[in-house]
């Protein structure tokens, strides 16, 4: 039987409002909804008076001018990035001009034979850099950074410990599984950054697209049974005979609508890469979407 994940699409945020999640945290949605950005991008907002914000979003300036009319007289410290995607970085720059605070992530968007995939954001470079482990400490929090590469080969997560609170960025979210695409995105990275999760005790997820999750650790197993589950299909349909993936996606996205059939591929190639390196396949010339895959 396939595994269920408990996902919670019952979420309508406000448009232009600073929302008070708890204390000493705020969230901002952007109006960029989409097929893969749920109902917007997040932006949250650390601490009081003085403040870090996460995710700055999309490139809309109504979004930063709202964020920053909501903040009044309070003061943006520090600007941190969890990924170089369009909808999480590009407002970084113009965050940066209107308050001075610097940039934190862990570097550029990956670049692979052909360039920055569409979606990247070329012109992000952090002012700091961030690897695993490092601290930033603000007014009243201090938040850990943790490298979880997978979605992206620079994907952040940002633990506030003191509060057992994880910003999973896109490594987790609540409404749908994210998209593994490579040659920046890496399945066996993804399935590693979810598996360190499980060894954290952190409480309650706010992820960067839908609404919370507050009970993460099965929320979390589910996610890897799934990606397990997907192997066994691929498996199943390169036992039957279908050794493309042209071939695989109807089949094993029966169900799922044909306008996101293009990042399916993308995620099967990525599964199937995985595969490939742990031997339990191989493919005839480069692992790509026109390669032939054949079991092992």
């Amino acid at each position: 039987m396939a595994t269920v994940i408990p996902f919670d699409r019952n979420f309508e945020p406000p448009y232009g409002v600073i929302e008070r999640l708890a204390p000493g945290l705020r969230r901002i949605v952007a109006r960029n909804p989409g097929p893969f950005t749920f109902r917007g991008t997040a932006t949250f907002i650390v601490g009081e008076g003085n403040v870090a914000v996460i995710d700055p979003g999309p490139d809309l300036p109504d979004h930063v001018q709202t964020l920053l009319a909501g903040l009044g007289d309070e003061t943006v410290t520090h600007i941190l990035v969890t990924h170089t995607h369009l909808d999480h970085s590009p407002a970084a720059a113009a965050l940066k001009a209107a308050t001075g605070a610097p940039t934190y992530g862990f570097g550029p968007h990956g670049r692979g034979p052909d360039g920055i995939e569409a979606g990247g954001d070329a012109e992000f470079s952090p002012d700091i850099v961030l690897r695993d482990g490092d601290l930033i400490d603000g007014e009243g929090w201090r938040l850990e950074a943790l490298h979880t590469p997978g979605h992206t080969s620079n994907h952040l997560a940002f633990a506030w410990p003191d509060r057992q609170i994880l910003f999973p960025g896109d490594l987790v979210m609540g409404w749908s599984t994210s998209v593994v695409s490579p040659p920046d995105g890496n399945m066996g990275d993804y399935l590693q950054s979810l598996d360190r999760l499980l060894e954290r005790d952190d409480e309650i997820y706010w992820p960067t697209h839908g609404g919370p999750i507050r009970n993460p650790k099965p929320f979390v197993e589910a996610f890897i049974a799934h990606r397990r589950d997907r192997e066994d299909e691929i498996l199943a349909c390169l036992g039957d005979g279908l050794e493309y993936i042209s071939d695989m996606v109807p089949a094993i996205y029966a169900d799922v609508p044909p306008a996101v059939h293009g990042a399916a591929a993308r995620s099967l190639l990525a599964a199937l890469i995985h595969l490939v390196e742990s031997g339990r396949v191989h493919c005839e010339g480069t692992a790509d979407e026109e390669s032939r895959f054949i079991l092992s």
